[in-house]
Parts: C-alpha cells; structure tokens; sequence
C-alpha cells in the first residue's frame, strides 16, 4: 500500500480503480502566414465557436448544478469577449505574421505568467481558466479534442489538472472522485466538485505507473491510498456509512411539515430551469416550484419559442407539481443570457441595461404570447406569474395591464384559463428594496433575488473574476434590505421570500427566520438540509 497526502476539496469516500485523464498533447507549430488579414478571420471564426460552446456549457451547469456554479462558464465566456485578450491575439497575428494557433498559446502565456506570480490564490487559480479557454480556441484552429474517458463503474480520475469544461463533461454516473496534482481550493473544478458532491483532491504527484490499480479516496483527510489493504478499506467504508447515515437522517425530514419549533411555517420550495427538473423537486419534497427560470425555453431555442410549445411545457410543470404551487418568473434574458434572435443592441454594461421586465414591455408581442402560454397552462395546477427585474410601480402596473390584454384574448377566443391567478415581482434592485412599500399594494408577494440584489448594493458585478473574493453575500447592507422589503410585505398583507442562492446558504439561514421570511426557494438538493434547520430553530 502506497500512502499519498494531499489537500481535499471536496469531502467524501470513494474506492474504485485509477483512470489517468490525459489531453491530447498540443504540437504547436510556429508557422508564417502571407495574408494576416485571412488568419484574423480564421481567429475570430474559432473565437466565436468557443463562445457558443461556452453558452452551452453554462446552460448545460445551471440545469445539473445550479446558476451560481455555472457562472464558471460565463467568466470564461467574458475571457474570451475581453478586449486586451483579443486585440493581444491579433497584433501577434498582424505584427509576427504567424498563424493563430501561434498568437492564442503566446497570449495565453503572457496572461497566465502573469496571474501565476500574483500572491493572490484566487488571481493564481484564474491563470487555469485562461489556459483554458485558450486550449478551447486551439483545439478548434487545429481540429484536435481530447475524448472524454469512457469510464467504467467506481472510477477514480487522475489528472495533471482539470478543466471545469472538461469536470462538467464526465460521467458522474461512473466517475465516484478527482484527484489532481495542480489546482487549489478556489479553483473552479474544485467548486464544480463540492456542487456535484464528488470527493476530490489535489496536490498528489501523478505518475503514468497508478494507471489501472485500486485506489481508495478519503475526501474529508485529502489522503489518497494506492493499493489499499483491507484496513484501511474497512475504515474509510465505515465513515462512509456514517455520512450515509447522516443522509438517512435528512430523509426522515421527508414528508414533515417546514416549520420552527414554534410552529411557525415556513414555505418551502425549489428553483428548477426546464421541465426536466420537476422530477428532483419532487423527489427532494419541495412543497412547490418558487422559481421556474422560463429564460430556457428561449436559451434552448434557435428562434422564439411557439405559444404552444411554452404551453406544453408549463403544462407538463404544472402537472409534475400535481397541485403544489408553481411560480413562473416570466423571461429574464439580457446582461448575462444573451440570445441572437433577440438582436438585443451591444451594450457596454449590460448587467444594468436592456433586460427582463424592460424587454418584455417594449416587446409586447413576445411577452403577451407567454403570459397566454402561462395562462392557458394555468389550469392545469397551481401557478402563479412573477416579474423580474422591477424598479418602479410604473413597470408593474404596465405588465399588469398587459396580463389582462392577454386574458381578454383568451377570452374572445373562449380559451379556459384561471381567473384568479396570483401576481408577484422580484425584489433584486436597490430600487424595488427601497419603495416595496410601494410595490406592496400592487402585488400578491415577492420574492428577493439576493444574486442581483448583491451585486447592485454591493456595485461589485458577480461575473467580474477580478472582485469576486470581495463579494460578501452576508454584507450588513444587504441583510439590512432584506429585512426592511420583509417588513414592509408583511405590513401590507403579503408574503416575502428568498429565491437566490442566498437562501441556501445554511449559515444565514436563521437570521432570515428571525426576520421572518416566509418562503424560502433553493436548489432541489438543498430542501431537506434547509428543513432540517427549520425544524430546529426556536422563535
């Protein structure tokens, strides 16, 4: 037996057999170009593939690991739309004429030398994802990708390091935990890892020899065992049947009522993307949908989604939920979900441009066809309509008025709807925070988007890699806010919840029940954790 240390990343017992993850090794060769004007071209046309790819993958992260994980790829997306970067890569182009492959490998080593001697951990971790982004743009200059591993049951992946696009891509069905010899705590992998509950460690030298032998993972140590003897075996099976035991007991928080030890109830539910989700809400018993992000139905379309196909799949959400409540925010595209058939104009900061309810009232046509969608669906359950991105009563009177055109539609055509369908709007602007006592009486609830309410009271944008150590979620500011748009819902007869990741955060958890929220909306895999807790609170 061969005893290893590293440093664990993410917790958890896995034993299994080592599979060594290597890339296709990249023989860059320098070669002169005689039209740099055409290589430019050729850049640019790889470039932009790279960016769809990436708008691929962040979709692809935010269905299976949750939004705030998948911004990942939304950094790296920006990497790539970064005007330094791309005018770095075309004068090497222009000034060296050389080929692009040549251009994109001597800027990303500038940049990731650059990062790598800071003695900042996060800016460090950052020269990983510029290399990646570039091996992603050369990979589709030369035509060459590195196959996924067709891995087998209870494989362990060893790798020099990984990237998230690469993490992201594998197997989990069959891949049980990472090991790494580069990487840190703070790197995306690593956080890819804890969001998908795979053991991982980095920090362990890697040699070709490990391929194929027995390896046992202890995530909660960072020790790494070749060859384990039986043991050792016994041991690390043991504390996995203590973690499994503590799952056990959160599900005996299944089928139990939310509440304080007070009795006080709180509402509990889950965030979902697409229809597909539903099954884990319902799997995890979240009481109801608190957040339905019906911005994918238009992400995963190449042109506007069909009144019909939003109705069938409201539809099939709706009746997933089999009575449970199910509250649809209606399209939130813009700042970070861009989509080309919108032909949105560019925007220098688009976080605080064009977006949201502001599309949606200047494109009637596009926003009636959904609440017709929501509307004709709304009878096969319990749902109900929530705006985003609301600053002023002006806007919700405006999308109200526009919710009754569209019943009064449905109504000449005799199409069934329910009538009584209730109404709410996102607090996740300073502004909506500030005059919710205002907003109060034209609504039936809110509910707080704490991810873009951070950003705004912090002015700190969350994709931004340069601030992103400096966002403190937990800000007096921001608990001030919430606390105050609480208030003022409850004195004007409304509920107020959380829907951002903020509400999944078990560690301020009871200071927003001492607030008194009154739902709260998280990742289908946070529900039974976030009862637990409710259930222990005392008033």
């Amino acid at each position: 037996m061969n005893t290893l240390i590293g440093k664990s990343v993410c917790s958890g017992i896995a034993i299994g057999r080592v599979e060594i993850y290597k890339r296709n090794a990249q023989m860059i060769k320098r070669e002169k170009v005689e039209d740099a004007h055409a290589e430019t071209e050729r850049y640019v046309e790889a470039r932009n593939k790279a960016i769809d790819e990436l708008e691929h993958l962040f979709y692809k992260a935010t269905r299976e690991i949750g939004e705030a994980e998948a911004q990942i790829f939304s950094i790296h997306k920006m990497m790539l739309e970064d005007i330094d970067y791309n005018e770095s890569v075309v004068n090497i182009i222009e000034k060296q004429m050389v080929n692009a492959e040549t251009a994109v490998l001597l800027t990303a080593d500038s940049l990731a030398k650059m990062f790598s001697e800071t003695e900042d951990t996060y800016m460090t971790a950052r020269a990983g994802d510029v290399r990646d982004v570039s091996d992603r743009i050369i990979n589709i200059l030369s035509g060459e990708r590195t196959k996924m591993p067709e891995s087998s049951e209870n494989t362990i992946i060893f790798a020099d390091d990984l990237a998230p696009s690469e993490t992201l891509q594998m197997d989990k069905t069959k891949i049980t935990a990472f090991v790494t010899e580069k990487g840190s705590a703070s790197s995306h992998t690593a956080i890819l890892a804890r969001s998908m509950g795979i053991p991982a460690v980095i920090g362990i030298k890697i040699s070709d020899e490990m391929d194929g032998q027995a390896v046992a993972v202890d995530g909660f140590t960072g020790i790494v065992y070749l060859d384990p003897n039986e043991e050792v075996l016994n041991k690390l099976r043991e504390k996995s049947r203590e973690r499994d035991r503590q799952r056990e007991l959160l599900e005996l928080m299944k089928n139990r009522p939310t509440e304080t030890k007070n009795g006080r109830k709180v509402k509990l539910y889950a965030n979902i993307g697409t229809p597909n989700e539903v099954g884990s809400a319902v799997f995890n018993d979240a009481e109801g949908i608190g957040l339905m992000r019906s911005e994918f139905l238009y992400l995963e379309s190449r042109d506007f989604p069909s009144e019909e196909s939003q109705f069938d799949a409201y539809k099939r959400v709706l009746e997933g939920m089999n009575g449970k409540m199910v509250i649809i925010r209606t399209l939130d595209i813009g700042a970070d979900k861009k989509i080309d058939y919108f032909n949105l104009p560019k925007e220098e900061n688009p976080a605080m441009g064009l977006r949201a309810i502001r599309i949606c009232l200047t494109r009637k046509d596009i926003f009636k066809t959904q609440l017709r969608a929501i509307l004709r669906a709304s009878i096969f359950g319990n749902v109900s309509i929530m705006f985003p991105m609301i600053v002023s009563v002006e806007e919700v009177k405006k999308a109200k008025a526009i919710l009754e055109e569209a019943k009064a539609e449905l109504r000449e055509k005799g199409i069934a709807y329910e009538y009584d369908i209730p109404v709410g709007i996102m607090i996740e602007t300073p502004a909506s925070a500030v005059i919710s006592d205002e907003l109060a009486k034209e609504v039936d609830f809110f509910s707080i988007g704490t991810n873009d309410l951070t950003q705004y009271v912090l002015a700190m944008d969350r994709q931004n890699m340069a601030v992103a150590d400096m966002v403190d979620t937990h800000h007096k500011a921001i608990l001030r806010m919430i606390n105050v748009v609480i208030n003022n819902a409850h004195k004007a007869g409304i509920w107020a919840g959380i829907c951002g990741e903020l509400g999944s955060d078990t560690s301020i958890i009871p200071e927003l029940l001492k607030m008194g929220v009154d739902e709260l909306s998280v990742s289908p895999n946070k529900v039974l954790e976030i009862r637990k807790i409710i259930r222990e609170y005392e008033e």
